[in-house]
């Protein structure tokens, strides 16, 4: 300890020391021993219940003891009065806060706490709120005792108000007290039960604002506050529903996309005309063959989620090798990270962390809201000042410079999706951006040239299926290893890899799969290095053989 002389103990003091505490192992383990044996025994006597006791005052976290101490609980309930139990677990209440003394965190002791207190006949709720606020007082983060509280809370009936002030006063003492911001964030929803999220734009919520602005403006490096802020500020959440659906004649196919990431173990039903076909899920459905395949016929389709009790429908015109019915991206509000419904709201809180960037303007939590901000607001509008704020904090804040490129390319996709659909277009284009990741591929279903080039792309995920309109894809000067993703496109005539990392004939495997490709440009992969690669190309992809010469020279 700081401040005090280090005492040198003799040989003598030590061997003393070790004998007493070969004397105290040696009584710990003979009343272990005797408990093991009672229970083996099925003894659940009041003998059983002192062991347990003089075993688990030294070592609360022996939860074998404690599974014993229950069953002899259980049994005294089948033998004694209500009065005699309502002392004897009064009285196991006394011996845990003993218990929890010695490890405030026990699990053991917390666990059995609430058990008695389940069970016991008259239980005193207030004397149990009160250990809680003594426990958080000592040590605010202790989330065992959180989580016991939020049980008293709730076999009490004590008011959402109340617990609120409770959370305001430890706030108010520590705005570091992260357990309080969460705690805060299960009660607001309950006071204002009309909203599944946070409170709409109310009293209450700008109260929120002022609380929370408080905080990170007192310690604008302190995590605590700005995740309860970002749950304040809402998370957009779009109704699971059929985005798109595309029909092609030729490869007599269906494709459809949703929108948002879904589980669908249910199976689907496709209605044609008067025929229904019912296909195990997958995105991509093989209809039988000739069932949409007469160009003179007109073909209407129904796509029934049955899962979901939603349908799309789709009509493949007569003369048309193609169609498609789906939602635009600039309808959908498909990529807005907070909820835009109080947009006034959150320009008034964009303005505010603003502010404090003026003040902070290396705070890592400071820029990434105001990221979040603006691209709720107006993502392209806002671009060049987002992309200037993911360079400042890749900067600040280097070992997650990663995660920053990642979330950063996503936000870059997603802007050239929405500029691709005001355009009209069935091209997108996003080279020279450093992508390190790609996401939204779900989007891109009716895109016929895709241009990553000058990347920083290691890999073309298996996503890249859904791609069924592709027919040129460019991905020159990047850092791809494998064409994993390349499977199965059967419009696929040209791809372009030039100065990528592609080193073994098996990489370029799922190119065999694509029936239509003409075009391979392999300069500057290290496979062009190997003895015979022009043979071996030509073995495995026979339809871009006239093209390999002058393509891998």
């Amino acid at each position: 300890q700081h401040g005090r002389v280090k005492i040198k103990s003799t040989a003598q003091q030590e061997e003393e020391k070790r004998k007493e505490r070969e004397k105290k192992l040696k009584i710990y383990v003979a009343a272990r021993d005797a408990c093991f044996s009672k229970r083996r025994e099925g003894v659940w006597d009041d003998e059983a219940l002192q062991l347990t006791q003089q075993l688990l005052s030294s070592n609360p976290d022996f939860a074998t003891l404690w599974n014993y101490r229950r069953e002899i609980l259980l049994h005294l309930e089948t033998v004694r009065e209500e009065d005699e139990l309502q002392k004897i677990y009064e009285a196991e209440l006394s011996f845990l806060e003993s218990c929890l003394k010695m490890n405030p965190k026990s699990y053991g002791s917390w666990h059995h706490r609430g058990w008695v207190s389940a069970r016991l006949p008259r239980p005193d709720w207030a004397r149990e709120l009160s250990l809680c606020d003594r426990c958080l007082s000592l040590d605010d983060r202790n989330f065992h005792c959180w989580d016991y509280r939020r049980m008293v809370v709730k076999m009490s009936g004590v008011p959402v108000d109340q617990e609120l002030q409770f959370t305001d006063r430890l706030i108010g003492s520590n705005f570091s007290n992260y357990s309080s911001w969460h705690y805060r964030s299960t009660l607001l929803p309950l006071l204002h039960p009309e909203s599944p999220e946070p409170p709409s734009p109310c009293q209450q919520l700008l109260k929120e604002y002022e609380l929370v602005q408080n905080a990170f403006f007192t310690d604008p490096n302190d995590q605590s506050a700005w995740f309860y802020y970002r749950w304040l500020l809402g998370r957009a959440e779009r109704e699971e529903m059929i985005s798109c659906v595309y029909v092609s004649r030729e490869e007599e196919r269906v494709v459809v996309a949703f929108s948002r990431p879904v589980n669908v173990s249910a199976f689907t039903l496709i209605h044609i005309w008067n025929f229904v076909h019912f296909l195990t899920w997958t995105q991509i459905c093989d209809l039988p063959p000739g069932t949409i395949s007469d160009i003179t016929n007109e073909h209407n389709l129904t796509v029934h989620w049955t899962e979901k009790h939603t349908h799309r429908d789709c009509a493949l015109y007569t003369g048309r090798n193609e169609s498609w019915c789906r939602d635009s991206a600039t309808d959908q509000e498909l990529f807005s990270e907070l909820s835009v419904e109080k947009t006034s709201v959150l320009q008034s809180e964009l303005q505010s962390c603003n502010q404090l960037q003026e003040l902070e303007p290396l705070n890592k939590w400071c820029l990434l809201t105001i990221i979040l901000l603006m691209r709720a607001l107006d993502p392209l509008g806002y671009e060049k000042e987002t992309l200037a704020h993911f360079q400042t904090l890749k900067e600040v804040d280097s070992m997650r410079s990663a995660y920053y490129s990642d979330l950063c390319s996503k936000f870059m996709i997603e802007n050239t999706i929405l500029k691709m659909e005001y355009a009209e277009v069935r091209v997108f284009s996003i080279s020279d951006k450093k992508l390190t990741t790609l996401c939204h591929l779900d989007q891109l279903l009716l895109v016929t040239h895709i241009n990553l080039s000058s990347n920083l792309l290691q890999r073309l995920p298996p996503q890249f299926a859904m791609l069924q309109c592709l027919e040129v894809l460019e991905a020159d000067n990047n850092c791809i290893e494998n064409l994993e993703g390349l499977y199965h496109l059967p419009k696929l005539e040209e791809v372009y890899l030039k100065n990528n990392k592609i080193s073994k004939l098996a990489d370029l495997q799922p190119l065999v799969s694509c029936p239509k490709l003409k075009h391979l440009d392999l300069r500057g992969n290290p496979i062009t290095e190997t003895t015979n690669i022009q043979s071996e190309l030509a073995e495995l992809l026979p339809s871009v053989t006239d093209l390999l010469k002058s393509l891998i020279h």
